[in-house]
């Protein structure tokens, strides 16, 4: 066996929302790592815009977990909904107590806004239009435990029902690292996608790893996109958050006509995948209006959306802003029991957009993802705690492996085309067998073992679309 120094109680993979919260339940007396792809705040949680989805009182939690079915197409997993929701409110007044400053009106009530498909404004925010950073910063700021950033873990150390450990790149060298508990919270798939609007570390490598070692995966082929995202030259995207729409704003086509009603009688409150349907398909540019809002108003209540916009040389309230749906969120992932376990094993959890954990069915309710992420993080920390048995970390063989080739770029430019054009807000039969087919002929290419990885995840929701030929929330079929 390896030197202690090498054997953790835990060790988190990725340093999002979801592995920061949980690493903060892990008692002192315990030895945690934190592992993170690039640096700290490189999560698709720092950039979260919106806020967090919390029951306001006892009275709303089964209207929240009613509107997180309806919007799941009733898909969802009732039981899971229920934990996340009822145990959110403990979870969320947990934060406050903590310290966490959620926005506030001039009396010190908490403000609460409305977004697509939710019945109810249950919507906390912090900053305006920050609250992933906000809720990262307070997280990052309290956080105990080593942190290894700018590592790549290459695979996972697992045995029959057992995890061990993780095998990482950094600094030009492999190495394996041993634990008695391993979570998974290494977010989504994003990078596979040419238009998205993850950080740049969100990559679906660990869902590669997931597949080649046999961990239960369940609905990959459900991909939200997120539909008011403005792309700029190549490529780049950034994000306008779906509470300008709660609070008001509207989506015209060229003609100032807000066509959404002819798809949905919500319009613009009506769940992301319809409003992504409707401009796809609306024969005119769609446009993000806010003519409405007084300026200092919208300033301040999204002034990271308002200097965004001010940089690009918008007019604040006065332009109309084009916009585009890309890729958002993986619905899929690991599939995990109530407690982020992954199903087969003892001590390998799996938190956050990597998870599937049942509470979104066929499409994700807006600002839900944060609300999962401390939930179930919060509940896998308990679990391992209650579930301590005497367990002898295995030694694995160090196995070196090239993460990177020449010519690597090209085929992933390839594989995001490939992506976006047929598994994405529309999927045909015919044309998802023909990109598996160039995925599995990309597979045995000369290639370096991140792309591998990334190709395998593009197989299987590939595979699963194809399999899927149910019409049901993001997974949308055009020929069935």
């Amino acid at each position: 066996m390896k030197k202690n120094r090498d054997i953790y109680d835990y060790i988190i993979v990725g340093a999002g929302i979801a592995g920061l919260y949980a690493s903060l339940q892990i008692p002192e007396d315990k030895r945690a790592l934190i592992i993170a792809k690039d640096k700290p705040w490189e999560s698709n949680s720092f950039y979260a815009q919106g806020g967090i989805s919390v029951a306001r009182d006892n009275n709303d939690v089964e209207l929240h977990i009613q509107d997180t079915l309806v919007a799941g197409a009733y898909s969802g997993d009732r039981e899971a909904i229920s934990v996340m929701v009822s145990h959110g409110v403990e979870v969320v007044n947990r934060l406050i107590d903590m310290g966490l400053q959620f926005d506030r009106d001039r009396d010190g009530e908490l403000l609460y806004t409305k977004e697509g498909a939710h019945s109810t404004a249950r919507i906390l925010h912090l900053g305006g239009d920050a609250t992933g950073r906000y809720m990262h910063s307070f997280f990052l700021n309290r956080n105990r435990h080593e942190i290894l950033d700018d590592t790549s873990v290459v695979d996972i150390l697992v045995d029959g029902e057992s995890a061990h450990g993780v095998s990482i790149y950094k600094d030009g060298e492999m190495r394996n690292l041993y634990c008695r508990n391993l979570i998974l919270a290494s977010g989504g798939i994003g990078d596979i996608y040419k238009l998205n609007t993850n950080a740049r570390s969100i990559s679906g490598e660990i869902h590669g790893i997931a597949i080649e070692k046999g961990l239960p995966l369940q609905d990959m082929e459900m991909l939200q996109f997120h539909p008011t995202v403005v792309v700029m030259k190549d490529n780049e995207t950034s994000l306008l958050s779906e509470a300008i729409r709660g609070e008001g704003a509207t989506i015209v086509d060229e003609d100032g006509e807000r066509f959404l009603f002819q798809y949905d009688e919500r319009g613009e409150l009506a769940s992301r995948d319809i409003v992504s349907r409707a401009i796809l398909n609306h024969k005119k540019r769609a446009y993000l209006s806010i003519s409405h809002f007084e300026k200092e108003w919208f300033q301040k209540r999204f002034p990271t959306i308002s200097k965004f916009l001010e940089g690009r040389g918008f007019k604040l309230t006065e332009d109309l802003i084009p916009i585009s749906p890309a890729f958002h969120y993986s619905v899929g992932g690991i599939e995990t029991d109530n407690n982020g376990l992954v199903k087969g094993y003892k001590n390998l959890y799996a938190i956050g957009e990597v998870a599937s954990t049942g509470v979104h069915g066929a499409n994700r309710l807006a600002s839900n993802s944060l609300l999962e992420a401390i939930v179930f993080g919060d509940l896998a920390i308990k679990h391992s705690l209650s579930n301590e048995e005497p367990f002898e970390v295995r030694e694995y063989p160090l196995i070196e492996r090239e993460l990177y080739k020449d010519g690597d770029d090209e085929v992933k430019k390839e594989l995001q085309n490939l992506m976006w054009i047929y598994a994405s807000i529309e999927r045909r039969g015919e044309t998802l067998q023909k990109a598996l087919q160039r995925v599995r002929e990309m597979m045995v290419m000369d290639i370096g073992r991140s792309l591998k990885l990334q190709l395998l995840t593009a197989s299987e929701i590939l595979s699963s679309a194809i399999k899927n030929r149910e019409s049901k929330g993001v997974h949308f079929r055009v020929d069935v």
